[in-house]
């Protein structure tokens, strides 16, 4: 070989060394790793240019990726525990008891962990309580579905990508206080991340709150403003009253404090009135999920509320006649 082909090959060797080292990678889960700039995740794929050509990769077929040795934006951890029993798991849901931060801090940390709910009567919004699937919506959601979808957006570098399971189940509802218990039934390999629940004897009159929701279907909507009162009374149950904006679609999702902790569950507001949004207190929450076996929901049982009877066969079995009536417009 020439001289000057080793000092071009040697030359090449370098320079790749050096772009593969300033390089974003994405490890597959066959164990191979592509090199270059990632410059989209959008519909399922992320797309690496990798010089030659961009090649597109499926998601359900990677292990990890990192942005130039940063870990990638999908990968952000949950929020910090602070001293020892001030925070962990109870049952199902994680508590937690975490310093104050901006609303921006908050929402970097909080916002894939709150999911739109659909179902073919409409929809709202719910949030994650836990990394096995399970989150919280509200009964009116819901109310006389089997059919459910709930819809993930997980934090990509130019954005967010979605990610729709259909397979929810029921866990377990409570129509007097409008909770229902749901879970994401197989969820692969797909990371969940979840919320805090904080408790609402710290919650005060006048602090700042935001909810993160749907409304109208406009996805990933927060909107903020202060605790009104703690206990305002309709039909027997108490709700945390704040003028954050809750609209139709806003319903099942997260009110949040400025620890990132949630405090309520978003369920009724004033559509022609801003400024006037009620919760359903974190600790009906709590209680519920303590007590879900009590609450459990099973199609078959007239217990839970309603149930679905299939009408009688039709005896004559012959083709009905045509009508003769004539309809117009």
């Amino acid at each position: 070989m020439k001289l000057y082909q080793i000092t071009v090959i040697t030359a090449i060797t370098v320079c790749l060394s050096a772009v593969s080292a300033l390089a974003d990678v994405v490890i597959l889960k066959t164990g191979q790793q592509l090199k270059g700039d990632i410059v989209a995740e959008k519909h399922g794929k992320i797309y690496v240019d990798i010089g030659v050509t961009v090649v597109a990769v499926p998601k359900e077929d990677v292990l990890e990726y990192n942005y130039k040795g940063k870990t990638e934006p999908n990968e952000v951890a949950q929020l910090p525990k602070t001293e020892a029993g001030e925070s962990g798991k109870v049952g199902l849901y994680y508590t937690g008891n975490f310093p104050q931060k901006t609303i921006e801090q908050c929402v970097a940390e909080v916002s894939e962990a709150v999911v739109t709910v659909t179902s073919p009567g409409g929809l709202g919004s719910g949030f994650f309580i836990n990394e096995q699937g399970y989150l919280i919506t509200n009964y009116h959601v819901i109310e006389k579905e089997t059919k459910i979808e709930v819809t993930v957006f997980k934090k990509t570098r130019d954005g967010f990508d979605k990610k729709i399971f259909k397979k929810v189940a029921i866990v377990a509802i409570n129509p007097f206080v409008d909770l229902a218990l749901l879970k994401v039934e197989e969820p692969g390999d797909f990371q969940i991340k979840f919320v805090y629940l904080g408790d609402i004897n710290d919650v005060k009159v006048g602090q700042q709150a935001f909810a993160i929701g749907n409304p109208l279907g406009l996805e990933r909507t927060i909107t903020n403003g202060v605790i009104s009162t703690t206990r305002r009374a309709f039909e027997g149950l108490v709700y945390v009253q704040t003028n954050a904006d809750i609209n139709p679609g806003n319903s099942g999702g997260p009110l949040f404090n400025l620890s990132g902790e949630v405090i309520g569950v978003t369920n009724m507001g004033y559509i022609f009135f801003g400024g006037l949004g009620f919760a359903i207190p974190v600790d009906y929450v709590k209680h519920f999920i303590d007590n879900r076996d009590a609450f459990a929901y099973d199609k078959d049982n007239p217990n839970t509320g309603f149930r679905y009877i299939q009408p009688d066969a039709r005896k004559n079995k012959a083709t009905p006649p045509k009508s003769k009536l004539e309809i117009t417009q």
